[in-house]
């Protein structure tokens, strides 16, 4: 047995299912170790397309996600993902190649201090010395990612704790005999002394337990105090963010819980779909109008960042609560009337045992929906209004009518995903995937992956934004080869359209915003998928029909949907 096997048995013992990789001669001994524990390897085209990947497992699973990389430049490739995952909350390990203990600072190939960069992106990061401290190490990396505010940590693990000892023996030369000089001996010694040193004390059976760590409740007292200003509130709304479904083993119990406590809720990231398609407290549209009104506002595992105008969204008038597992985050940029530490999820369950609205609320609840209605009906209104190609607001109400209870949406790009994200109705909880509040380009792939392989018998729908699919456009070759059926759309308007609404406004200069209408459903066809092109909204409908065929005999699918410009997020971007 080796170390890689030691490492792959401790994660079959933790429940991973799927190992993600990039190969690389520091890391194949785990990359085999786990194939023969019976972990599933993923191997992808980029590095960040692994961590990506990770980060999703463990957002709809629970279970943190794994993801395996070669030392050096395969480390430095997962950083974009790795801020990502930390930003996003995300439990995921990430296992990195190192170059042989003896060798470190002497040259050797792609060896660079991972640590120093790596540290300050992650809840932890460590370098093991010994074969001994693997499991350990491992056991102490899983509690961290998991425990109070969930999030990634990086574990190096240098080469030759890897491979077995024999063959490290030989790498050394330290089976060799003699040596024609003192310092030729006394090397041969220290280096024979090294690896005695490195697998002494190895217990090469892994009876390891499955470490889980339950959120926090909140403050029972805290929770009874929301309860009583609500009882008082006239117009209550609740923000409900990605943090809430951190336990995922929950989440059906919390989306029962929301529709119980009887105010309306407007969700965003990971929380979208939580109360599934139709429900009439889930509220979509003129969010800033209902907060402008409103006189309690509860933010649930969400923080007065950018998206709410850094607080500015909620009148100074109203009583503000906030639900954070993070003290820090759960007050920024504004100290909310009560703040209750804890998770969000759970505080929701408490709150509806002790509390559900009244019909002196219905009034209120009524005003929201008919704001709905409004901005549905504009939204279809604009979505027949003429454009170049394909209006994109009829490209997503056509997407929008192919979406069963099955499906899984990922959300990747700018302009076309956010306009995407008015229009379409995640329809259970987890079935809505973006990257978060770093807004990352580049997720698609590495999420879809995700989707697909944990849930598989859901259909997975990813949303590209033509700028977006050059990041992971390469990785169809992936789906293929890992038999990843999945339908792809890419809102194709030849350009980084979020971006140059607002430079050509206020700098009159369309300077690197611009791309061609490029043919990526060929890209697609040529790496073994199939590739669909749409020019007119004529074609839509047969479009959609064809990719989901192609989805049932098991090919992933592009549709190239060339679409023109509208205003219908004119002024919206935020930073």
């Amino acid at each position: 047995m080796h170390g890689g096997e030691l490492i792959a048995s401790f994660l079959k013992a933790q429940g991973v299912t799927h190992v993600f990789t990039l190969c690389g001669g520091h890391i194949s001994p785990i990359l085999a170790g786990c194939k023969n524990a019976g972990i599933r390897i993923i191997d992808v085209r980029h590095e960040a397309t692994a961590a990506f990947a990770a980060d999703a497992t463990a957002r709809l699973t629970g279970v943190p996600g794994v993801a395996v990389v070669t030392a050096g430049p395969g480390v430095t490739n997962t950083i974009t993902a790795i801020q990502n995952a930390s930003l996003a909350q995300s439990p995921m390990i990430l296992l990195g190649g190192a170059t042989a203990t003896a060798l470190k600072g002497r040259g050797a190939l792609q060896d660079i201090d991972q640590l120093k960069l790596i540290k300050p992106l992650v809840k932890w990061a460590t370098s093991v010395s010994r074969v001994k401290d693997l499991i350990p190490v491992l056991e102490k990396a899983f509690h961290k990612s998991l425990q109070g505010i969930p999030g990634p940590v990086f574990v190096e693990c240098p080469v030759d704790l890897l491979y077995d000892e024999t063959l490290v023996k030989d790498w050394y030369g330290v089976q060799s005999s003699g040596g024609r000089t003192i310092a030729d001996r006394f090397m041969r010694w220290y280096l024979q002394r090294h690896v005695e040193r490195l697998f002494r004390g190895v217990q090469w059976e892994v009876s390891a337990e499955k470490i889980q760590m339950p959120p926090a409740d909140p403050p029972q007292s805290r929770v009874r105090k929301a309860a009583d200003v609500l009882r008082q509130a006239k117009r209550p709304v609740m923000i409900v963010g990605s943090q809430t479904v951190v336990d995922v083993a929950r989440v059906e119990r919390i989306s029962q819980s929301l529709g119980k406590i009887g105010i309306p809720v407007y969700l965003s990231g990971m929380a979208r779909g939580l109360l599934g398609k139709h429900h009439p407290l889930h509220m979509r549209h003129k969010r800033r109008e209902a907060l402008r009104e409103a006189d309690v506002v509860i933010l649930l595992g969400t923080p007065m960042d950018f998206r709410l105008n850094y607080g500015r969204h909620i009148p100074r008038g109203a009583y503000l609560i906030s639900v954070n597992r993070n003290g820090k985050e759960g007050k920024m940029n504004r100290r909310p009337n009560l703040f209750i530490k804890g998770d969000a999820g759970k505080f929701i369950t408490l709150l509806a045992s002790i509390f559900q609205a009244g019909e002196n609320l219905q009034g209120w609840i009524e005003r929201l929906q008919n704001n709905e209605a409004i901005r549905e009906a504009e939204i279809r209104q604009q979505a027949n209004e003429p454009t170049k190609y394909i209006n994109p607001l009829k490209l997503c109400l056509e997407i929008e009518k192919h979406l069963d209870e099955n499906s899984t949406i990922i959300a990747d790009g700018g302009d076309f995903v956010a306009t995407a994200s008015y229009i379409l109705r995640p329809p259970r909880p987890l079935s809505w995937l973006d990257p978060g509040v770093f807004g990352t380009l580049g997720v698609g792939a590495g999420f879809a992956m995700a989707a697909a392989l944990t849930k598989p018998h859901q259909n997975v729908w990813l949303l590209y934004g033509d700028g977006a699919l050059g990041f992971s456009l390469s990785e169809f070759d992936t789906f293929v080869r890992h038999q990843i059926p999945l339908i792809a759309v890419v809102g194709n308007d030849a350009g980084w359209t979020q971006i140059a609404r607002e430079q050509v406004e206020l700098l009159h200069d369309d300077v690197a915003t611009r791309l061609n209408y490029a043919d990526y459903h060929r890209v697609a066809e040529a790496l073994g998928g199939k590739g669909i092109l749409v020019q007119s909204e004529e074609e839509l409908p047969h479009a959609f029909t064809l990719a989901k065929q192609y989805q049932q005999e098991g090919f992933p699918v592009l549709i190239n949907a060339h679409i023109g410009q509208t205003t219908f997020r004119k002024g919206s971007i935020s930073m």
